[in-house]
């Protein structure tokens, strides 16, 4: 890629020099070292379960190439295509969500999962990017000219979101739609009287989480009495974070794997820790942080409101997810199903993740023309 010239008015070589390389860089070093991790953590959780050892390893890996061409795909259309591809993909997700309620596949008391020629698909982590896309064009119409209710348009797609995503149940899922909602239509320009309604609301919704879902009660009551319920895989995974130290039992040295049932997916972090030690645990950490922050900063040259809303909600659902993964390893948050982007195993999540990356880095290009008409 450096032989390209500054020059080369191709569609590559465009793309080269206007989108953000170090951003780039950072996701695909996560890529790579979950490949690495999933090598490490997933074949004592295949042969507990009666799989082949690396049966995990090779879906992951088969998933790599088309989730890395799907984010520099994305990342090659204008704003206003990224636009219309995620209205398509909202539709078809929303579509999908609703169709796991009635044919989807139950696990662990839940129905978030379809299956698609083979495939086990949750939509639900395609809806996520796409609404906060569609959200931001929303109130983005509303805010130009005011002929269209984009905000009134927006508050109905929410409530038709939230409805589904409640009815799986995925709460946690419901809870990062709802803080991201939230936080863009703040920026909008969220009347005061407003946010205090749906600051209530969201209190309310809270509430009736904890009391009528009996696994949101069980995950609360145990954070905040840990003797009170079983906690294995918590009380595991802070003892591979002692375990690990410094700088970690070597890899493919670590134990917690061997018995974690989630250690590759929610709980990969803790393997991270007990075999490479507390200095990559923190450069994890640090790569997480420079994306979003370096994300932010670069919005602050953004002229067109709908391009920065959207990577606005994209940015935080990338680290929200990020913090809400790490918390749940470090006993910081109650337990929540909720992947490590890039690094923990799951076909729908690291295409999902891919597809919201794209978007990010499609947005974040340099377009110098790129005004307010959008």
């Amino acid at each position: 890629m450096s032989a390209i010239s500054r020059v080369d008015r191709s569609i590559v070589g465009h793309w080269w020099w206007t989108v953000d390389r170090w951003t780039l860089l950072c996701i695909l070093a996560l890529v790579l070292f979950g490949a690495l991790m999933t090598l490490a953590a997933s074949p004592g959780v295949a042969d507990r379960i009666g799989l082949d050892s690396f049966h995990f390893v090779r879906r992951q890996l088969a998933y790599l190439p088309f989730a890395v061409a799907l984010m520099i795909a994305v990342s090659l259309l204008s704003p206003l295509w990224v636009r219309r591809v995620a209205c398509l993909v909202f539709l078809g997700a929303l579509t999908l969500t609703a169709l796991t309620l009635v044919i989807g596949a139950e696990v662990k008391g839940a129905q978030r999962w379809i299956w698609l020629g083979g495939f086990t698909l949750q939509p639900s982590e395609f809806l996520k990017p796409a609404f906060a896309v569609v959200a931001a064009w929303m109130f983005a119409e509303q805010r130009r000219d005011g002929g269209l209710p984009g905000n009134a348009i927006c508050m109905a797609l929410f409530a038709v979101v939230l409805s589904l995503l409640l009815l799986q149940p995925d709460v946690g899922m419901a809870l990062v739609i709802s803080v991201v909602w939230f936080g863009q239509f703040f920026i909008a320009g969220l009347p005061l009287i407003w946010v205090v309604g749906l600051a209530i609301m969201g209190i309310g919704l809270a509430v009736g989480a904890y009391a009528f879902y009996p696994h949101v009660t069980s995950r609360v009551d145990r954070f905040l009495d840990p003797t009170g319920g079983d906690n294995y895989q918590i009380d595991r995974a802070m003892e591979a974070f002692h375990a690990g130290g410094l700088f970690g039992r070597g890899p493919g040295e670590g134990a917690v794997k061997a018995v974690l049932p989630d250690a590759h997916t929610d709980f990969i972090f803790a393997v991270v820790a007990e075999e490479y030690g507390l200095f990559i645990c923190l450069l994890v950490v640090a790569i997480f942080a420079f994306i979003v922050l370096r994300g932010f900063l670069r919005l602050l040259e953004c002229k067109n409101f709908f391009v920065m809303l959207a990577s606005v909600g994209l940015l935080t659902q990338f680290g929200l997810q990020a913090i809400i993964n790490i918390g749940v390893n470090l006993r910081l948050m109650p337990a929540k199903g909720m992947t490590l982007p890039f690094i923990s195993y799951g076909g729908s999540s690291l295409l999902a993740l891919a597809f919201c990356m794209g978007m990010v880095l499609a947005f974040g290009r340099r377009r110098p023309g790129l005004g307010a008409e959008l």
